[in-house]
């Protein structure tokens, strides 16, 4: 059995980007100035360029396009409807404690 720190990572191309990853924030780290989605609590969705990170995935985005899914009950039918909200924001702080989900770049 390979030990994933001691295998070769001197090849180039998408997959030698994902051999560098040994810890979960290391994928983050290769998504640095890429565009990423970002899914968060409160049925909020990001996308935009990762600026910076820290270890609690706070986050700092640019040119960021945020999707809010907001569902309204009617009482009196008991229906009901579903909008969406879109916003552009050109600079956006995420604290880390509202992250589900950090999507990097597709690599193909």
């Amino acid at each position: 059995m390979t030990d994933i720190a001691s295998t070769n990572t001197t090849t180039t191309g998408p997959a030698s980007s994902f051999s560098m990853v040994e810890e979960p924030l290391d994928l983050v780290r290769l998504s640095l100035d890429e565009r990423i989605y970002v899914k968060l609590r409160g049925d909020r969705e990001l996308r935009g360029r990762l600026h910076a990170y820290d270890q609690h995935l706070n986050m700092v985005l640019g040119e960021v396009e945020e999707t809010i899914t907001i569902v309204d009950v009617d009482e009196e039918s008991n229906t009901q409807s579903v909008r969406t909200v879109n916003r552009k924001v050109p600079m956006l702080f995420v604290r880390g404690d509202g992250v589900i989900l950090v999507s990097p770049p597709s690599r193909a």
